[in-house]
This record gives C-alpha cells, sequence and structure tokens, in this order.
C-alpha cells in the first residue's frame, strides 16, 4: 500500500469555498498542468485543450457563467477543460510526425502500423460530413465485422463525443490530484452557460467545455459534510 498517494486521495475533496487571503502560486497551476497533459487519452490524440483563468478581471467574468456559485467567487485560480474533436486531423497529423522522426531508412513493422493507425483509421474514425455518410459507413462495418468476432463498435457523433469527454476528464482528475498533492483544493464544477463560456474564451462551434475547475486553498465551510460512498460491495464485482 502506497499511503503516501492514499493520503492526497483522501485529502482531495470538492471544496465550495476557498480562502480569500490565500493566493495559489502560479508554479501549482502551470506544474498540475503539466501532469494533466501526461494523462491517458484515446489512441494519444489528446483533443483536448486547457484553459488557465488566472487574472482578477478573468476570474471575476468568470463568476456569473459558472451561475455565481461560491466555489466560482472564491476561487484563486480557474482551469476550463476543452475537448476539441474538430482537431482530429492536427492531432492525427501531429502523431503521423511523431512516427516519421523515428524511422531510419524503412519504416519496421511497429512504425508501419502506426502510419496506417494515423493516416487511415483515425480518418475513417472521426471523419464527418453533413448527410452522415461515414456515420453508416462505421456502424456497417461495426456491425458486419462484429458477427464474427469481437470488435471495437463505433459509430456517429456522439460515439466520438464519448471519447474525447472521457479523454478530457482523465486529464481533469489527474490535474485535481496533482493540485491536492500540492497541498491546495479544488472543486469541479458542472453548473455553467456553456454557450457564454465558450464566448467568452472565444472558442470555435466545435469545441466543447468538459468541465471547469476552480481551485484554492479550502475553508471547513467549503465542505458539505462527509464524503459518502455506496459501500464496496454494491459496486465492485469480481468475476
Amino acid at each position: 500500500m502506497n499511503n503516501d498517494f492514499q493520503k492526497i486521495i483522501e485529502f482531495r475533496r470538492s471544496n465550495r469555498s476557498f480562502d480569500p487571503n490565500t493566493p495559489v502560486p502560479e508554479e501549482v497551476i502551470r506544474i498540475s498542468l503539466e501532469r494533466a497533459i501526461l494523462s491517458p487519452n484515446s489512441s494519444n490524440m489528446q483533443l483536448w485543450e486547457f484553459y488557465w483563468i488566472s487574472s482578477k478581471d478573468a476570474l471575476q467574468e468568470m463568476i456569473p457563467l459558472c451561475l455565481s456559485q461560491q466555489a466560482a467567487k472564491t476561487a484563486q485560480q480557474m482551469v476550463v477543460f476543452v475537448t476539441r474533436r474538430d482537431k482530429w486531423k492536427e492531432r492525427a497529423q501531429w502523431n503521423l510526425e511523431q512516427i516519421k522522426k523515428t524511422i531510419v531508412n524503412e519504416p519496421n513493422r511497429l512504425q508501419k502500423g502506426g502510419l496506417n493507425y494515423y493516416g487511415k483509421i483515425m480518418p475513417l474514425l472521426y471523419r464527418t460530413d453533413p448527410f452522415g455518410f461515414f456515420s453508416l459507413v462505421r456502424r456497417s462495418i461495426s456491425f458486419f465485422m462484429g458477427l464474427r468476432k469481437p470488435f471495437f463498435r463505433t459509430g456517429g457523433s456522439a460515439n466520438q463525443r464519448i471519447t474525447v469527454h472521457k479523454s478530457c476528464a482523465l486529464a481533469a482528475q489527474t490535474f485535481m490530484l496533482s493540485i491536492a498533492a500540492e497541498g491546495f483544493h479544488s472543486c469541479p464544477m458542472e453548473g455553467f452557460d456553456e454557450i457564454r463560456v465558450k464566448r467568452a474564451l472565444n472558442l470555435p462551434r466545435g469545441a466543447e467545455i468538459n468541465m471547469i475547475i476552480s481551485v484554492g486553498l479550502g475553508t471547513d465551510e467549503g465542505i458539505w459534510g462527509e464524503r459518502n460512498r455506496v459501500p464496496y460491495n454494491d459496486v465492485v464485482f469480481k468475476k
């Protein structure tokens, strides 16, 4: 048992009221974002962006957009976690370039697989069109290939959204654990006006807000009771 990690897990609570007199050093946010970038994500596509809200004016602007929650009003720092499904071409090409840098003379089997994966598979999984043709192609491939053997089931826009939001949420959790490891507290907020937040951050239509995390030194009143969880045996099933 790693007691250090256990302490971090137990220390991390969703604290909804932060000490206004205790600033959060920028280095704490910076290192936590660097750690978040190391999070696992689907196919290493990294279809995420993190918007660090630090200045007083920017923090004040975010308060009404977060529905004036106490966690927003008292935040010393905020980070908006954003999914960028619309950047799939750019990120697939980036992965291709990373593989090409490793090739000497001719690509080996693993490198060929990577080139095929990002050059052909990713476009098949992420490409869209106004008429849903590619969604139909993906569903058809999944259906017919799945008749004979276990096969990855994919389809349209909903599948893509789930994939990128799962990856972004993993990064958000890494960020919050890092904040806890540095002795500060966080609160992941889902209550916000997504349209106005996107407008404030000048985000394109294809971007989506995954969550907004406020950061500060938590207070006793920021904890709204015991951390109750459904019993282990009600949620864990060993086969």
